[in-house]
């Protein structure tokens, strides 16, 4: 059975890959940082998972989580957001969303991928964001966290394909998660060429593509922002 680690499991769009790849023959570990409860609910949901608990901003709390975990795909999908607009920003709050959602890749990646190495096989799907593309007022921390992810992703592509590794990169617009539970989606009609926000499931569709389907496939980026980005 091939195994699928997903940082950020207990989230809107995790949970969906989660249950996606379970429902594909995956066993999947369900990463939490705080929300056990969530983690080990989805496990006896799915059945064919584990609950896995660490801090992804704490190289050491990494480590020693995922010592010995060996998977056929690595979903990056944890993060964070400390939204104020620059003028405002504390180093504080810059620290904190680089350190979690860009380093704490590194951490996961660096992690797991020696034993994909050993392997001769392997994928990575790092999910950033459109703010990492385009930017966003309010989310310069944010951006450059995720824009980190997309060049990341394309760089450790190049390195690791000869070892029949791939690594991409899907980049959501809005989509229906904690993120964005206090938008309207009215508001945004203007820039949303389909006129809505995307779905946790339609994201999980496609990470499931890249990671298990698209075997020619490396070092891209794909964008699911309903036409806003393109």
């Amino acid at each position: 059975m091939k195994k699928v680690l997903i940082t950020g499991a207990t989230g809107a769009i995790g949970e969906a890959c989660a249950r996606y790849f379970s429902q594909n023959g995956y066993f999947v570990y369900i990463h939490y940082h705080s929300n056990k409860e969530k983690a080990d609910t989805l496990v006896g949901e799915l059945g064919n998972a584990q609950s896995i608990g660490f801090d992804i901003s704490s190289a050491q709390s990494v480590k020693s989580a995922l010592d010995g975990i060996v998977v056929d795909v690595l979903v990056n999908n944890a993060g964070k957001t400390k939204d104020k607009l620059f003028f405002w920003l504390e180093e504080d709050d810059w620290n904190d969303v680089l350190q979690t959602n860009l380093t704490g890749t590194f951490y996961v990646t660096k992690a797991l991928l020696p034993a994909m190495q050993k392997n001769k096989k392997g994928s990575i799907v790092n999910i950033a964001s459109v703010a990492g593309v385009v930017g966003n007022a309010g989310q310069t921390n944010y951006a450059a966290s995720k824009g980190g992810m997309i060049a990341m992703s394309k760089s450790l592509a190049l390195e690791v394909a000869r070892h029949n590794i791939r690594v991409n990169c899907v980049v959501p617009g809005f989509i229906h998660s904690e993120m964005t539970a206090g938008f309207n989606e009215k508001d945004f009609e203007k820039v949303i060429p389909m006129k809505r926000f995307g779905k946790p499931q339609e994201v999980a569709e496609v990470v499931y593509f890249l990671a298990d389907k698209a075997t020619y496939m490396t070092a891209d980026v794909v964008n699911i922002s309903g036409g806003m980005v393109r």
